[in-house]
């Protein structure tokens, strides 16, 4: 997870880790690959950013069209287009909705369509902007079990800290573009100090020593 307050750089820094923005100063690299001209295509197979609003990324007629757009845009076709389509959407729990209009769903729906649209570029890093932001108990739960079940390493950058907590074994805290922290989600969650410095707060009665982090 990636925690810091409001102005610290995570969405920043996430920007650049598929080339979106790229830096005035210095070197973004991802998995061995620097993030420039010449790696730009591999980059983005990779690496596969969720934005915080799922309208940011849904734009077509249906929600088969959203998910098949990546995938098309690569290049596949027919039958292997349709297998890439609706594995994405079973994985997020969809798949009996990919005729819909994405306007037709809830929030929390279509943030899960907006994840099976970056699942059907296959990434091997998957980053989530705010996940759990604007979405009801029930939502948050669901994404949160589907988060769990994927074989993709997962970046989420979000204010909820029990969210990061529960889904994250290992969290970095930023704090005016620089790691001002690394290591175990609850170990940092539970430096008090740590915490007033960088202004992140828990709810008010949450034990992060109650929690078991994710894995």
């Amino acid at each position: 997870a990636l925690l810091g307050p409001n102005g610290a750089g995570k969405t920043t820094l996430v920007l650049h880790l598929n080339g979106i923005l790229s830096g005035g100063a210095g070197t973004v690299t991802v998995a061995g690959l620097p993030v420039d001209k010449r790696n730009m295509a591999e980059i983005r197979r990779r690496v596969g950013i969720v934005f915080q609003d799922p309208d940011d990324q849904l734009f077509m007629p249906t929600v088969r069209e959203d998910v098949a757009f990546g995938p098309a845009a690569a290049g596949l076709k027919g039958a292997e287009l349709e297998a890439r389509v609706d594995r994405a959407l079973g994985l997020v729990g969809m798949a009996a909705f990919k005729d819909r209009p994405p306007h037709h769903l809830s929030f929390g729906q279509r943030r899960r369509v907006a994840v099976a649209t970056v699942l059907a570029m296959e990434p091997e890093i998957l980053v989530l902007d705010e996940p759990s932001s604007n979405l009801d108990p029930a939502s948050r739960r669901e994404l949160a079990d589907i988060l769990r079940s994927l074989d993709v390493t997962v970046l989420m950058v979000t204010h909820d800290l029990p969210y990061a907590l529960e889904l994250c074994p290992r969290a970095l805290i930023l704090s005016d573009g620089v790691i001002a922290a690394d290591g175990p989600t609850g170990g940092l969650l539970s430096d008090e100090a740590l915490m007033r410095a960088h202004r992140l707060e828990l709810p008010f009665g949450f034990d992060p020593r109650s929690v078991t982090s994710g894995t």
